[in-house]
């Protein structure tokens, strides 16, 4: 069994405890909060945009802290899963990484490529295990994508285009903050960032256009610019619409095949602008099925990977914090780019 300590209860945390509950050889032993109001188990003012709002819960049996050095002096917890604001990352990164505990910190792994690559550095060094929640690639939809594209089937990809937008998100303090949360190029499109990554390794040079909103770019179009490489765009950003509180899509090109997928929320109603759909060269279009439609069921699949990783003490390939660095990285170039007005090499 693996013990497993969540510090900060926001609507992150409240989805991983969720998640917790359905995956066995995992039990949260102990949270971390300092409202004491959603430490005593009223989470009724935890909300997001998808997914249940926040109810009043039974933390029967598990051990309640207002202070993180109380969670990481407990010797049987195991994993240390942080979803605190992301210029938290770090200290409680390195904190719990130093106190031989595994670490699972949701995105952006921080907020400075310099802090990311100390948080991959310190892992190293005491031999524990980072990984970094970024969850896109166990959406179904997604996950379809980078096992398609990473088969060979329909051969190299050759070009891709990614969306997703939000309306503004006004139940979270500090969103356009840099020095907090970072705003929509690292709260949000870090996800594609990620993704591109993954897919694509890191390209040459960026080249952003977009919006500011303070120092954050608010809505933006990036050219990610590989040398002989796929052709791959982004656009990202929020939307002062609240008729539309979400949105993600995406177009990926093969030599032999595309995939479709457009997901919008219109108002409180899900819509499937295109499902997931393969089209090959000789005219077939097949759409795969692709699970409940459950998203915490995403989360589900991305704390099993947590779990096994921690289990058998196996790096992940899709969680692991030098890739998170590389999208951190990506994310930050954009932003230059866009400041700069001009292609910004990575």
């Amino acid at each position: 069994m693996i013990n497993v300590g969540i510090t900060g209860l926001g609507f992150m945390g409240m989805i991983h405890y969720l998640a917790y509950q359905r995956i066995r050889g995992a039990n949260v032993k102990a949270i971390c909060e300092t409202d004491p109001v959603r430490l005593s188990g009223d989470w009724r003012s935890i909300k997001g945009n998808f997914g249940p709002q926040g109810k009043k819960m039974n933390l029967q049996g598990i051990a309640r802290h207002a202070d993180l050095d109380a969670l990481l002096a407990d010797p049987s917890i195991d994993l240390v899963d942080i979803c605190l604001p992301p210029s938290q990352h770090v200290g409680a990164t390195i904190a719990a990484l130093k106190a031989g505990k595994h670490v699972f910190c949701e995105k952006p792994i921080a907020l400075k490529p310099a802090d990311a690559k100390r948080m991959v550095r310190t892992a190293k060094q005491v031999g524990k295990l980072l990984l970094i929640g970024h969850v896109l690639p166990f959406f179904p939809e997604y996950r379809f994508a980078y096992r398609t594209v990473t088969s060979g089937k329909f051969g190299k990809m050759i070009g891709g285009y990614f969306r997703r937008m939000i309306s503004d998100p006004t139940w979270m303090t500090d969103f356009y903050n840099p020095d907090v949360c970072g705003g929509p190029m690292l709260d949000l499109h870090i996800h594609d960032a990620h993704f591109i990554r993954l897919l694509c390794g890191m390209p040459q040079s960026v080249q952003t256009i977009g919006r500011m909103r303070g120092e954050v770019l608010e809505l933006f179009n990036t050219q990610y610019l590989y040398d002989n490489g796929p052709m791959v765009t982004a656009s990202s950003g929020v939307l002062q619409q609240p008729g539309r509180p979400f949105t993600h899509a995406y177009e990926i090109y093969l030599e032999k095949a595309s995939i479709l997928f457009d997901f919008t929320t219109v108002g409180q109603d899900p819509s499937f602008g295109v499902p997931v759909t393969l089209m090959t060269n000789s005219g077939r279009v097949t759409r795969p099925k692709l699970g409940s439609g459950d998203p915490v069921d995403s989360f589900v699949a991305e704390l099993q990977e947590v779990i096994r990783s921690v289990r058998t003490g196996t790096p992940s390939l899709l969680l692991d914090g030098q890739l998170a660095h590389d999208a951190l990285v990506l994310a930050h170039r954009q932003t230059q780019s866009a400041q700069r007005g001009r292609p910004v090499k990575v």
